[in-house]
């Protein structure tokens, strides 16, 4: 299972650190992918990381304000989350799935995580 944690209330501007760590299996056999949604609005991918070999992905919305990170010794993938936006608000997710080939998008509806984390919520105020 995945346990997310780090969620909170902070001010426009400022950070928090989201966690996601696994429990019964080990992460860095798979791409593990953060994502969100806030109400009234379609879930959306954040960032996705394949822990075997470090390679990121970033949704645009995030680029230069979000970075991933695993811990492969403690089974814990990280979201570093800066100059927090108002409209970051939302339930944060993580999800864990097999990784497929360089070639996939992690972020595609037609790809299925196979464990999800119960989310987090972050609050950004104005």
């Amino acid at each position: 299972q995945l346990q997310a944690s780090g969620g909170g209330l902070v001010q426009a501007g400022g950070s928090l650190r989201l966690s996601c760590a696994a429990s019964g299996f080990i992460l860095d056999e798979y791409v593990i992918g953060w994502f969100r949604q806030s109400p009234g609005k379609e879930r959306e991918g954040v960032s996705y990381i394949t822990t075997s070999d470090g390679r990121t992905h970033y949704a645009d919305s995030v680029k230069g304000r979000l970075t991933i990170s695993s811990d492969n010794a403690k089974n814990t993938v990280y979201l570093q989350m800066n100059s927090l936006k108002p409209e970051d608000t939302a339930v944060y997710y993580c999800a864990a799935g097999p990784v497929l080939d360089e070639y996939v998008d992690y972020f595609s509806p037609v790809y299925e995580y196979h464990y999800w984390g119960q989310g987090t919520q972050v609050t950004v105020s104005s």
